[in-house]
């Protein structure tokens, strides 16, 4: 039966009256359309791990890195060779620890790495916090390569000039310090790029070819390409990077005017060999022993904040 608009008067009845919205209920978007939940349990105590971590692995590397690091630029500058710049070095860090331990060199290859790795693990926590995803968890896309590299080259400059100062000809350093010229940054960033590529873009890519055409099984389920190509690439890398370095501590060590192109092609070369043969010493510590204390002590802490 109907009334007379039409509807059905067996559908309503006092019993079964129609639901009104109430003033006080609160609507509830569909499930889809729900705002995702951030995971920001111990965050405060999350990022004090990253900092730990970071600070663990860049404490490790430091004091090998500067002494490399002092050698090769001394040996560039004529200030010594780097055979006995290493020797040096290694003398006083065994009689006297703490003058290299504590020393201004240490402090900036501290910096540099500490800041590198404490960029990269923010991020990852800064991820797994938007993402609700587990505090432990990393990530190895776009962004962390962008913010990662931009740390590393921005402070590796930064320590390279004042290395190149502290270390470069004994004529620099008379009167005021000599200020490093453009092209030596330039340079100096270029290098950086290079390994920074050859770290982090490279190894995805050489891994699996090196496991279907180099490693045989044993090998491969031992090691695998992947983990291969991360010491290899950086490494092999620096036959190309370490001119381009030499070229920008040559033009800081004679400045315009006091050297020909051909002059500075022949002491790149003279130095090339000795000095890739050294760096790629210091990558090896820099990216491999570095980079793995850091992501071993970072996710132990991470997962007892879980």
């Amino acid at each position: 039966m109907k009334n007379d608009v039409g509807i059905d008067k067996k559908l309503i009845s006092p019993a079964s009256p129609i639901p009104l919205p109430r003033k006080d209920a609160v609507e509830m978007p569909p499930s889809g359309l729900q705002q995702q939940r951030w995971n920001t349990k111990n965050l405060g105590l999350r990022l004090g791990a990253d900092l730990t971590s970071a600070a663990c692995a860049a404490s490790i590397v430091a004091p090998l890195i500067a002494i490399i690091d002092r050698s090769i630029m001394e040996n560039a500058s004529g200030r010594n060779t780097l055979g006995n710049s290493l020797r040096a070095s290694l003398r006083t860090l065994l009689r006297r620890p703490h003058a290299v331990l504590v020393s201004k060199p240490v402090a900036l290859v501290f910096m540099l790495y500490g800041g590198t790795y404490l960029t990269a693990n923010t991020l990852d926590t800064a991820t797994a916090t938007v993402r609700n995803a587990p505090a432990a968890g990393v990530t190895s896309g776009t962004a962390k390569f962008a913010a990662s590299s931009a740390a590393n080259v921005g402070l590796c400059v930064y320590k390279d000039q004042v290395f190149v100062r502290m270390f470069g000809p004994p004529a620099a350093h008379r009167g005021p310090p000599r200020p490093v010229p453009l092209p030596s940054y330039l340079l100096f960033t270029l290098r950086d790029c290079l390994t920074i590529f050859a770290s982090f873009n490279v190894p995805p890519v050489l891994g699996p070819y090196l496991d279907e055409r180099v490693l045989g099984a044993s090998l491969r389920s031992r090691v695998g390409g992947t983990t291969l190509a991360q010491f290899v690439a950086p490494a092999a890398v620096q036959l190309l990077s370490t001119p381009v370095h030499l070229l920008g501590l040559d033009l800081y060590n004679r400045p315009a005017g006091q050297a020909s192109w051909r002059d500075r092609w022949l002491q790149v070369r003279k130095n090339w060999a000795v000095s890739a043969a050294a760096r790629i010493c210091r990558i090896v510590p820099a990216f491999g022993l570095g980079g793995t204390v850091n992501s071993k002590v970072r996710k132990n802490l991470m997962e007892k904040l879980a």
